[in-house]
């Protein structure tokens, strides 16, 4: 079964900075899409940042310049390198896997694996 499990998370004061990890295991697919997603108290869950299947990586417009999306291990480890946090960058994030990319490497988001999530606050 896959599994995927974030940690990282905390408090942190505006302008500080976190890093996130995600470890998976049970994976067996050579090709996927990863991301971090994350869902404030009264809202749906937003993309922050993804790569697809070909490497192509994508941000969420609030978080270019600050947040970096990487992975190590094979793809086996994703990171989330968040900088000058931000009051509303405050939710609970998670990591995510999704194991059909179509065909020329992007991911549809309909159907992926998530972790248990891992909460954020940005408050001073």
């Amino acid at each position: 079964d896959v599994r995927l499990v974030e940690s990282g998370g905390g408090l942190v004061q505006p302008g500080g900075s976190l890093r996130l990890s995600c470890a998976a295991s049970g994976i067996t697919y050579s090709t996927y899409c990863v991301g971090w997603f994350r869902q404030a108290p009264g809202k749906g869950r937003e993309d922050v940042a993804t790569i697809d299947s070909v490497g192509n990586i994508s941000y969420r417009g609030s978080t270019k310049g600050r947040f970096t999306i990487s992975k190590a291990d094979a793809g086996k480890t994703l990171y989330l390198q968040m900088n000058d946090l931000k009051p509303e960058d405050t939710a609970t994030y998670y990591c995510a896997y999704d194991l059909f990319p179509r065909s020329g490497g992007y991911c549809t988001w309909a159907q992926p694996y998530w972790g248990q999530g891992t909460q954020v606050t940005v408050s001073s």
